[in-house]
């Protein structure tokens, strides 16, 4: 159904292409409804798809030019990294690998927009989902002047089913059938999957969903051990062996999701103000995580392992919100970079089905005093020094207590 008052609205948009059954319904639908030429891109963050083919794809279903990056090194070193030195999991489970990806592509949809002089941006977002603001805010903070579409919010098509037949009416390939409707956004650290019997919250996710993680009862007998080397809070090994970012991760999503570690099944608060339940899977995620969290324990002084622990939600939060390219972000990544300068050393975990142990932690700025800990021989620790240090420390009690037997209200006689 064409809207004839959108066209002319805009002359050329640039629409985030993914190829999945949204995006590939979205090219012939703003050429239909805009009369404006198209220009996809796509960005690889490890999402492990054909690009050449999507190139193709894109070109053969409408779009005048079609625009692919690898920008998995980028992803890893500009977003994860900074997201695992401030322990960012929302809502304490979800390592936002979507909501980490969405900043970095809609900065490359901003620059290519600029670079084919186009006066908008498209974005396949629906109209209840996070990603809305997360493409949109970070197109007003970097590029105001650019004009948003969003067609999930404005096409007659309102179910997944009318986009499929819409697609198939026009001769294009989606990836996904009526029989198995799933939506799966993947990228290197992790991935999300939808689809419709999952919306209720007693449904347990088919087995055939599930994308990185063997089913745990499938999983090799046993167990096995890996260890994580970290430098200024940054995994730089595994079992000795020097690694990238991007190798790192692939290696541990593989280990991790041979065992089926790393699925998560959550009730989360979406930013715009409703519940959904997610679904996700984020193996090697999960371990670097235990990992890092463990050497916070072991490196960093209780204040500052608190001030962490209270500051990881919020930056937590800034990210599942869209907010990335603000003050806020770039102050709390200032001192996470600082806090991190210490987190160094190695964390070993064993991995089995379905579950991950810390099993040993070493580091050299360990703050771990051999002498002060132990109770057996060697036991540097004073303990004459604990007298004096009770009385201050309960002094305020003592007080409390006193007046509270003067005025009545004491609570062994109430």
């Amino acid at each position: 159904m064409s809207n004839p008052s959108n066209h002319g609205r805009y002359k050329k948009i640039v629409c985030a292409y993914s190829g999945g059954l949204d995006t590939s319904v979205m090219i012939p639908w703003l050429r239909e409804n805009y009369g404006a030429e198209i220009v996809t891109y796509t960005g690889d963050l490890g999402q492990g798809e054909d690009l050449t083919g999507i190139r193709a794809k894109a070109l053969r279903t409408g779009a005048s030019a079609a625009e692919v990056d690898d920008l998995q090194e980028r992803f890893v070193r500009e977003f994860i990294w900074p997201a695992v030195k401030a322990g960012a999991l929302y809502e304490g489970q979800y390592p936002l690998h979507t909501a980490l990806g969405r900043p970095l592509l809609a900065r490359r949809l901003v620059e290519v927009a600029r670079q084919h002089g186009a006066d908008a941006i498209a974005h396949g977002c629906t109209g209840k989902g996070n990603d809305q603001v997360r493409f949109e805010v970070t197109s007003m903070a970097l590029a105001p002047d650019l004009g948003v579409v969003a067609p999930l919010r404005e096409w007659e098509l309102l179910t997944r089913e009318d986009e499929v037949d819409y697609a198939f009416a026009r001769g294009i390939q989606v990836p996904i059938t009526r029989e198995k409707p799933y939506s799966i956004d993947q990228n290197l650290w992790g991935c999300a999957i939808e689809c419709g019997e999952m919306e209720n919250l007693w449904t347990e996710p088919p087995a055939d969903a599930w994308q990185m993680t063997a089913d745990p009862v499938e999983a090799p007998r046993g167990s096995t051990e890996v260890l994580i080397g970290f430098e200024a809070g940054v995994p730089v090994s595994i079992d000795g062996v020097a690694m990238g970012g991007v190798q790192l991760i692939r290696a541990l999503n593989e280990l991790a999701g041979r065992y089926g570690v790393g699925r998560i099944d959550m009730v989360e608060n979406r930013v715009v103000g409703l519940k959904s339940r997610e679904v996700y899977e984020a193996p090697g995620a999960t371990l670097i995580h235990m990992a890092h969290l463990e050497l916070e324990r072991v490196c960093l002084d209780r204040a500052t392992f608190n001030m962490m622990r209270r500051l990881s939600q919020d930056f937590a939060n800034i990210i599942y919100d869209g907010v990335w390219f603000g003050p806020l972000r770039e102050n709390l990544s200032a001192f996470f970079d600082q806090a991190n300068h210490t987190i160094n050393g190695e964390v070993r975990i064993r991995v089995s089905a379905g579950r991950a142990i810390v099993t040993g932690r070493r580091s050299a700025t360990s703050l771990y005093d051999d002498g002060l800990a132990t109770y057996s021989h060697g036991d540097t620790f004073d303990r004459t020094a604990a007298v004096g240090f009770l009385k201050l420390y309960g002094l305020g009690y003592r007080t409390v207590a006193s007046v509270r037997r003067k005025t009545g209200r004491d609570p062994l006689n109430s």
